[in-house]
């Protein structure tokens, strides 16, 4: 990860960061259904500033998981990652709590619910 510096992305450049950091979380997958963290509905939020610094609120399927830290891990190691990414901070939430609506349309056809 770089170091952060004075220069600051532009609306487009920051469009383009969003894309492949969106990219990177269809490439990490819960451990226990088979679909992408971001299909799941699991990321609520993705905000990157001017400096390329990441913070993302993410929850799990379930809040008791045994394996919640490993899952916020890998997340935080792969967008870490991306190139032209600074900093990344995951901040694991529970409310709303998650639910089957906020899986994607993709989602929901790979699991059998459409």
């Amino acid at each position: 990860m770089s170091e952060q510096n004075n220069a600051t992305s532009s609306p487009e450049d920051l469009m383009k960061l969003e894309a492949e950091i969106i990219k990177a979380l269809k490439e990490i997958y819960d451990p226990e259904i088979p679909v992408n963290v971001y299909d799941l509905g699991l990321i609520y939020s993705l905000d990157i500033d001017e400096y390329n610094n990441v913070e993302i609120d993410m929850t799990l399927t379930a809040p008791n998981c045994p394996i919640a830290d490993q899952v916020f891990l890998s997340v935080q190691d792969r967008i870490s990652r991306v190139p032209g990414v600074n900093k990344v901070k995951i901040n694991p939430v529970f409310d709303p709590p998650w639910n089957l609506e906020m899986m994607s349309d993709e989602a929901k056809l790979i699991l059998g619910y459409i």
